[in-house]
C-alpha cells in the first residue's frame, strides 16, 4: 500500500466520489499509463510532486491540485484540493528518527544540524525546483506531528476497508 493510494481514499472519503484504486509497482508505470491518457487505464493520480513536475512543467501533464495545505512554490497558480474540497490536505515526508533512549543531548544535536542543512539557501533552492517544502521540526513538534498523522490516517484506513491482510497480498489483492 503506498501513500498516493491513502491520499486517493481520504479524497474519496471527503467527496464521497467513486474512484477504483489501480495498485502499481511505483510512479513510472503510473505516470506511463496517465500520460497516455487511454480510457480504462487511469485518469487521475495522487503522485508525490517531485515524481510528476518533469511532466507538468513539459506540459505534458496538467495539475488539477496539490494536496498539501497550501499552494506549491513550485506551481503557484495551482490551486490546494482544500480549496475545493473542505477538510483536505495529505502530504508525504520523512523524518530522521533515534533508538528508545538515545541519550537527550545527542538527539538536540541531531536534530540542530539536520535543520541546519535544512536551512541551507543551495538546498533550499533544489527543494524548491522540485515542490518540496522541508517542515523543519524540533523532537517534541516531530512527536506531536506525528501522532495527529497516525490518527488522522488511521480514520482513512479504517473507512476505505483496509486491513493488515489487505497491505500483505497487494497488489494483486482484489477489492
Amino acid at each position: 500500500m503506498a501513500s498516493q493510494h491513502i491520499i486517493g481514499e481520504l479524497f474519496k472519503m471527503l467527496t464521497g466520489v467513486n474512484m477504483v484504486h489501480v495498485p502499481y509497482h511505483g510512479a513510472a508505470p503510473e505516470l506511463t499509463d496517465l500520460i497516455a491518457g487511454q480510457v480504462g487505464q487511469v485518469q487521475v493520480s495522487f503522485d508525490p510532486i517531485q515524481a510528476s513536475i518533469g511532466y507538468i512543467k513539459g506540459g505534458i501533464l496538467r495539475p488539477l491540485a496539490v494536496t498539501t495545505a497550501t499552494r506549491s512554490d513550485a506551481l503557484p497558480n495551482v490551486p490546494t484540493v482544500g480549496e475545493f474540497v473542505p477538510g483536505f490536505e495529505a502530504r508525504t515526508w520523512q523524518g530522521l528518527g533515534a533508538p528508545t533512549g538515545t541519550p537527550a543531548e545527542i538527539v538536540e544535536i541531531l536534530n540542530k544540524e539536520v535543520n541546519g542543512i535544512l536551512a541551507d539557501p543551495r538546498l533550499k533552492a533544489r527543494f524548491a525546483d522540485l515542490g518540496i517544502t522541508p517542515m523543519p521540526m524540533t523532537p517534541a513538534e516531530c512527536q506531536k506531528f506525528i501522532t495527529a498523522e497516525t490518527a488522522k490516517w488511521a480514520k482513512v484506513i479504517k473507512f476505505a476497508g483496509i486491513s493488515p491482510e489487505w497491505c500483505r497480498d497487494w497488489p494483486s489483492h482484489k477489492r
